[in-house]
C-alpha cells in the first residue's frame, strides 16, 4: 500500500477526499502523488468508471489537475496525479542527469505497480505525453486503455523547446502571488491572451508555493540544465513510430489555440494516421491548456466514458 501523506477536502466541496501519498523510486528518492478517490455519495456513480492517470509538464506538479480531478472525481473516477522527481512534493536528485525520460519513466511504472493500477487511461500535459507516447510499448491496450495528449505529440516545433528553455530555472523566487502572477503573464501573455489577472493569480498558485514569506518555483532549477545544451542544430525527435503503437486504442488531442509546441499540422497528421483519434482545439489557450474550463472537463469525461 502507498503512504498517504495528508488528506485534504476539495477546493469544490466534494466529500471525497483527496489525498497525498508517497513512493520509492528505483534509486532510492521518495517522489509524492496525489489521488482523488470516487465520490461514493452520488447515486449516478458507477463503480465502473476507468481510472485516470495525470502526468504534468517538464517543471509542472499535480496543482494543475486539480480542477480536472475534482470534476472527474464527482462522475466516479478514480484519478491519480504523479509528480516527477525534483518537482512539487517530490524529492530532487542531486545529479541532474537523472531527469531524463527513461529514468522518469522508471519512476512512473514504479508508482503504478505500487498503486495496483490494472486498467486506466493517460492524461499527459506535454512531458506527460511524452511519457505516454514512451509508454505506448511497456503498456498494452488492455492495460494503458486510451491515452489524452495535453498540447503535444510525436512533433515539437523547437522554437517552443527554445522558449521554455529561455526561461527554465530563472525568476524561481518571487516577493508575492501577485509578484508570480505579473512575471508569468510577461512571459506567456501570447498564450493565453484571454487570461485575467485572477486567471493568472490562480495560475501562480499552481506553479508555485509559500516559503518563507516569498513565493518560490516548485522544481529544481537544476531541471534547466536539461535544456541548456540545446541550439539551432539540435535535431527534432521523431516519435511517429510510438505514437503507431497507440493505434489500437483511443485517442483525445487537446490542442491549445495558439500553442507554439503542437502545430495544426501534427494535430492533422495525429487524427490521418490514427483511426480512433479526435481532436479538441481549446480557444484563447496556447501551450498548455490549463484544464480549468467546463467544457473541456465535460469532453475529457465523455471520452473516458466511451471506455
Amino acid at each position: 500500500m502507498h503512504t498517504v501523506l495528508q488528506t485534504a477536502g476539495s477546493a469544490s466541496g466534494s466529500q471525497s477526499p483527496r489525498s497525498r501519498f508517497t513512493w520509492k523510486s528505483p534509486d532510492g528518492l521518495t517522489l509524492a502523488g496525489c489521488e482523488w478517490l470516487p465520490a461514493r455519495n452520488n447515486p449516478e456513480v458507477t463503480a465502473a468508471e476507468i481510472p485516470v492517470l495525470c502526468l504534468p509538464g517538464l517543471s509542472r506538479n499535480t496543482r494543475d489537475f486539480n480542477d480536472l480531478s475534482e470534476y472527474l472525481q464527482s462522475l466516479g473516477h478514480h484519478v491519480i496525479a504523479l509528480d516527477y522527481r525534483g518537482r512539487g512534493m517530490s524529492e530532487w536528485d542531486p545529479d541532474w542527469r537523472n531527469y531524463d525520460l527513461t529514468i522518469e519513466g522508471k519512476d512512473i511504472d514504479a508508482a503504478i505497480e505500487q498503486l495496483g493500477l490494472e486498467r486506466f487511461a493517460l492524461l499527459g500535459t506535454s512531458r506527460g505525453g511524452l511519457h505516454a507516447l514512451a509508454m505506448s510499448g511497456r503498456y498494452p491496450a488492455e492495460r494503458m486503455a486510451a491515452v489524452i495528449f495535453n498540447d503535444v505529440g510525436p512533433h515539437l516545433e523547437m522554437r517552443a523547446i527554445h522558449r521554455i528553455a529561455a526561461t527554465l530555472g530563472h525568476r524561481m523566487t518571487h516577493a508575492s502571488l501577485e509578484d508570480a502572477a505579473v512575471s508569468l503573464q510577461q512571459t506567456l501573455g501570447n498564450q493565453f491572451p484571454a487570461f485575467h489577472l485572477s486567471d493568472w493569480r490562480k495560475f501562480a498558485g499552481q506553479v508555485a508555493s509559500e516559503n518563507g514569506g516569498r513565493m518560490v518555483m516548485d522544481y529544481d532549477p537544476a531541471l534547466a540544465h536539461q535544456l541548456a545544451s540545446l541550439d539551432d542544430a539540435t535535431p527534432i525527435a521523431d516519435l511517429w513510430d510510438l505514437y503507431e503503437k497507440l493505434t489500437d486504442r483511443p485517442v483525445l488531442i487537446l490542442h491549445g489555440e495558439h500553442s507554439d509546441l503542437l502545430s495544426e499540422e501534427t494535430c492533422r497528421r495525429m487524427l490521418d494516421t490514427h483511426p480512433n483519434a479526435r481532436l479538441k482545439t481549446i480557444r484563447d489557450q496556447g501551450h498548455a491548456p490549463v484544464l480549468w474550463e467546463r467544457e473541456t472537463q465535460e469532453e475529457i469525461a465523455r471520452f473516458l466514458e466511451e471506455l
